[in-house]
């Protein structure tokens, strides 16, 4: 906090109006300096005097989450409602167990950060988030379920039991969420993800992001790398040579497979799935 640095020493007034760039009142930060998620919500807190609880996404940021847009508002939980542009105050009860101190900032668990994000974001974007939380965390959906427990007459709780439904730790990127969503609704089963793949000595040797191993189809998002890489494009080469080898089918998606031909993903996967031996129901 400037206050504290220009009080040692560390700073003078001076340094501070050439160097310096305010974000919060008391708060700067060398100019030039682009915040992540988590600087953000470090910033948030020291503007609050350090008496605010660190919540949402801002969270999920401090709990190791990667998947945290930029442009998100820092969340914070504090008695006090006012805040300036870039905070949003909420006004939350919090036990003593939904509340973790990480590098000294009180910030939320894990399993009450996802009951917030499970209830306040879009049902799309919250298992997103979700997912990604689930995966920097390891923790279990049964976790939130019991913070969930807690609140059965809470805001958006019903949401936040389909967002606990669709959940997958398993999913490394939004547009992986974005995919395993797309096969469920189109109604096909419900996908593993992140399914090993051993050689003969019992080594994991790959990883498909989501299928169904009994019929060993899987699926697979690709990303811009994918294709504009020579290296990257070798590798899927090799990687789809050696799965089919054993007897995989792959379904590739892309970006603009997701954007504009979302049945087209859930045809081929169907297909393939039919192919392999699955009977879809009715």
């Amino acid at each position: 906090m400037a206050t504290e640095a220009l009080a040692s020493g560390e700073l003078t007034r001076r340094d501070l109006a050439r160097r310096y760039t305010k974000i919060h009142r008391n708060v700067y930060v060398l100019r030039g300096t682009v915040l992540s998620p988590r600087d953000r919500a470090v910033a948030a807190w020291l503007w609050s005097n350090r008496t605010a609880t660190v919540s949402g996404l801002s969270a999920a940021a401090l709990l190791g989450s990667k998947w945290v847009p930029q442009n998100a508002p820092t969340e914070l939980v504090r008695a006090q409602h006012g805040s300036p542009a870039g905070i949003r105050i909420h006004k939350d009860v919090l036990a003593d167990d939904e509340v973790q101190v990480l590098g000294g900032i009180p910030c939320t668990t894990a399993p009450r950060t996802v009951f917030d994000i499970g209830r306040r974001l879009p049902l799309d974007e919250a298992v997103i988030r979700v997912d990604a939380l689930l995966n920097a965390t390891a923790i279990g959906i049964a976790a939130a379920e019991k913070v969930a427990a807690k609140y059965p007459g809470a805001r958006n709780i019903r949401q936040l039991r389909q967002v606990l439904d669709l959940a997958d730790a398993g999913a490394e990127s939004p547009q992986e969420t974005r995919v395993r969503l797309v096969l469920i609704r189109g109604g096909l089963p419900r996908p593993e993800t992140q399914i090993p793949i051993r050689n003969a000595a019992g080594r994991i040797v790959r990883r498909i992001d989501m299928g169904w191993e009994n019929w060993k189809v899987g699926v697979e998002y690709e990303g811009e790398q994918h294709w504009t890489n020579a290296g990257h494009y070798a590798d899927d080469i090799d990687r789809l040579e050696y799965l089919a080898s054993l007897g995989w089918t792959i379904v590739r998606v892309s970006a603009v497979h997701l954007a504009y031909d979302q049945p087209g993903i859930v045809n081929r996967a169907r297909a393939a799935l039919l192919a392999a031996g699955w009977c879809a129901e009715g």
